[in-house]
This record gives C-alpha cells, sequence and structure tokens, in this order.
C-alpha cells in the first residue's frame, strides 16, 4: 500500500510529525510549509493522497482543496483545530474526503490514511448493472446511460456500497462506517455533503432522483428513479 504522500502545514512541528510517522510506515514524504508551495509540488510530484491544514496565511486549506479537485480525484485529508459541523461541511463540500481535528492522535491519522488508499476493498469481478447504471469496481468507473461520470474516491465508494444494495435503506451509521471507518460512525454531516455531491453528478443528465432520503434512517439507491422499486 505505500505510496506518495503530500504534506500542507504551516507549523513546522507538525510536517515534522507526520514526515517522520508516515515514513516509519513506508510512505513518499513530502510537506510544505506554505498552500501556494503545496500546489507546487501537487504539480511537479503527483502524489497518492493529501493533508492539508484548514487555516493557513494566505490561501486556506479549503481553496487548497477546491484547487486540487480541478485536476485530481486524488484523496485529500483536512487538518484543523476546528471541530464545529460548519468547518466540517465547508471542506468536504470544497472537495475534501476526510476531516481530523488537531489535536489528532498519530495512529488514527495513520488509520484514515490507510484507509483512504485502499481503494474499493470488496473488489468484484463483474460490473454491477443497475437501471441506468453501469458501475464497474475493478475499473473503478461509472457511466450513467452510457455517460461516463467523474466521482472523488470517496464518492465512487459511497455509490459503489449503495449500488451494491439497490433498492434497500442503507443506514447512515453502516454507510459511515463502510465508506469512511468505524471512527466516522458518527459523523453524519460527512453523508449529507457527499449525497448532496453525488446528487448532482449523477442527475444532472437525466433529471431523475436516484438517492433518496428515508428520514432519520438512511438513504436508499433507486436505479430506475422512481418510488417502490425494491430491486
Amino acid at each position: 500500500m505505500p505510496g506518495r504522500i503530500l504534506v500542507i502545514d504551516d507549523e513546522p512541528q507538525i510536517t515534522r510529525v507526520l514526515r517522520a510517522s508516515l515514513s516509519a510506515q513506508g510512505f513518499d514524504v513530502r510537506t510544505a510549509n506554505e498552500p501556494e508551495e503545496g500546489l507546487q509540488v501537487f504539480k511537479d510530484w503527483p502524489p497518492d493522497l493529501v493533508i492539508t491544514d484548514l487555516m493557513m496565511p494566505g490561501m486556506s486549506g479549503v481553496e487548497v482543496c477546491r484547487a486540487i479537485r480541478t485536476q485530481s480525484a486524488v484523496p485529500i485529508l483536512v487538518l484543523s483545530v476546528r471541530d464545529h459541523e460548519r468547518s466540517k461541511v465547508e471542506a468536504l463540500d470544497a472537495g475534501a474526503d476526510d476531516y481530523v481535528t488537531k489535536p489528532f492522535n498519530i495512529q488514527e491519522l495513520l488509520a484514515r490514511v490507510r484507509a483512504h488508499l485502499r481503494r474499493a476493498p470488496e473488489r468484484t469481478t463483474s460490473a454491477i448493472e443497475a437501471g441506468d447504471f453501469v458501475v464497474d469496481a475493478e475499473a473503478h468507473s461509472i457511466t450513467v446511460r452510457g455517460k461516463a461520470i467523474h466521482l472523488t474516491p470517496k464518492e465512487f465508494d459511497l455509490l459503489l456500497h449503495l449500488a451494491r444494495h439497490a433498492g434497500k435503506v442503507m443506514t447512515h451509521r453502516v454507510l459511515l462506517t463502510t465508506v469512511w471507518g468505524a471512527q466516522s460512525a458518527h459523523q453524519p454531516e460527512y453523508l449529507r455533503v457527499f449525497v448532496g455531491q453525488l446528487r448532482k453528478k449523477l442527475e444532472a443528465e437525466t433529471g431523475k432522483q436516484y438517492i433518496q432520503t428515508e428520514p432519520w434512517v438512511g438513504y436508499r439507491f433507486v436505479p430506475e428513479g422512481w418510488a417502490g422499486n425494491e430491486g
């Protein structure tokens, strides 16, 4: 699993700790203490995962996420001293895949890094065909009515799990645990943001509602876009 990781944080002690800890796990790590420098490193040395601070002088972590998302679907993990929902939602809306509050436990952070680099763990040998959709776990691709749709890694993992259980209600806890891990079981804002992103991307071309909300329970994926299809 070891690969390239870029760390962007204006606190030198944080970049030093993360470089040492990640390098000890076999990852090739590069760091930057300024957002603009980090984006240049990203361009010259494409990483497999980015860890960025949220609050930095000049360019914020949210802006870093947006800049990266214009050119890549690489997993992004945001660090921040802010622990309220609004900050998390803003970061996730900007393209982040995960959010860790400072001060953090290094073992938990390493676990999250490994989870994000572990693409589609439940691989299958054949694509899932459901209504307007073809979801190919092996190729990490999705088409809606024959048109390829670009998804970030976490968007894809969420849709893949919903597609595997098409027509059935998937609870918030099950989705959070499956896609983000047990440590995120109580982070409902993750689902609200990512389901919203999926809806925009999947329904833009057809106007159909493929992901239905079951209030206080979870979400149901209905491939054909009409209620009552228990597939």
